[in-house]
């Protein structure tokens, strides 16, 4: 519903349309209780002089709905995609995240920007890291997290996921959710009034890949310019790494089975973007030359698990062992997102060996995820 249908004069309210969208600091809501309008969410309370009394129930329906269904997040920032962010902004959170971690590991435990915030958790999928990096760096930084698991809410079945944002928003911080259907951490973004963090989709994973970006800075010394090549199915990661080069540039290389492309519209869009270069192949053994990071994931994700015989069969030649990684050069790492199937898409050899950074990248997901949310969150 329009907001020029209902504002001002059609409220009643003695304000203009500029001084309604000024009060709405977080989120409007009018108590129609009363016979006053309060906006009760935000830095301060404001109540508007009223001319006549309200009438209900039909029209002051219509004004509730349409105010409470359009919370605004003024001067807060969702991260659901990368891309939805420009170069020196990402560049500008990683350097957030290298200092927040220096500050942490030298035992500094004064700084809490989180102090006195909450941050619910929905967790779809189940994961130990996503879950203890998330609670644990928020907790370092002295807020508090609260677990909710597969069971606790059901979103989109038990309770619509409109439902949920709108509730948890007045509840909580910032919410962070780790879902299967990438429309649901959509609707859960568009309907809650705090930031939302994306802590995993089917579609895409961009804190895995804040992370492992992170991690190539500590060791390469930078990500622009790199080439990093991923080897095994084009899954959410991949995604989240054609994102990343939509608006970094660097060399992004997908070597997959064919059939198991990522998806093509993403594809495009990281070409036409033209800031990274992106390829995909059929080809690992061509791929990985010259590699600065050879990347792998498991062939068959949580929810796939009815497809691994099969994936095992296609994915044949896709493993990353020790040759691949001869190939690929001395200068190449070894990252993986974890969990790992040992023997499957990559070799013991390949993670146990030195030039592997898998478990301080997995570390960094703490860290970056820090970050984001500190700039999620405007401090």
């Amino acid at each position: 519903m329009a907001y020029a249908s209902l504002m001002p004069a059609k409220l009643g309210l003695e304000v203009s349309h500029d001084q309604i969208y000024g009060f709405r600091t977080t989120t409007s809501c009018i108590n129609l209780d009363n016979a006053s309008k309060e906006f009760v969410r935000g830095a301060k309370t404001d109540r508007l002089k009223v001319n006549g009394s309200v009438k209900k129930p039909t029209k002051a329906l219509q004004i509730r709905s349409a105010l409470s269904c359009v919370e605004e997040k003024t001067g807060l920032r969702d991260f659901l995609h990368i891309n939805d962010f420009d170069r020196g902004t990402i560049l500008q959170i990683l350097d957030r995240a290298k200092e927040v971690k220096a500050l942490l590991k030298s035992g500094e435990r004064t700084y809490l920007p989180f102090k006195g915030k909450t941050m619910a958790m929905i967790f779809a999928k189940p994961s130990m890291r996503t879950r203890v990096s998330f609670e644990t760096g928020f907790y370092l930084l002295g807020g508090h997290a609260i677990y909710l698991g597969p069971k606790d809410i059901e979103m989109g079945k038990r309770e619509e996921t409109r439902d949920v944002a709108r509730v948890l928003s007045r509840y909580n911080d910032i919410i962070m959710a780790r879902l299967f259907a990438h429309q649901d951490l959509l609707d859960l973004a568009n309907y809650s009034s705090v930031p939302v963090i994306n802590g995993l989709t089917d579609y895409n994973h961009p804190c895995q890949i804040m992370a492992d970006a992170l991690t190539m800075i500590e060791h390469i010394g930078q990500i622009e310019g790199t080439k990093v090549v991923y080897v095994g199915d084009g899954n959410n990661i991949v995604h989240s790494w054609l994102l990343l080069a939509s608006v970094v540039p660097f060399h992004f290389v997908c070597a997959c089975p064919k059939g198991f492309e990522p998806d093509a519209k993403t594809v495009e869009k990281a070409q036409q973007a033209g800031v990274g270069k992106i390829e995909i192949t059929n080809d690992p053994k061509e791929a990985v030359k010259g590699a600065d990071v050879v990347y792998s994931d498991v062939w068959a994700s949580m929810g796939q698990k009815e497809e691994a015989a099969y994936r095992r069969q296609v994915f044949q030649g896709f493993q990353v062992d020790e040759e691949l990684m001869k190939i690929a050069g001395p200068q190449a790492y070894f990252m993986h997102c974890l969990p790992a199937e040992r023997g499957v898409e990559v070799t013991n050899g390949v993670i146990e060996a030195p030039n592997s950074i898998v478990f301080p990248q997995a570390e960094n997901r703490m860290h970056a995820q820090n970050a984001i949310m500190l700039h999620s969150l405007g401090l």
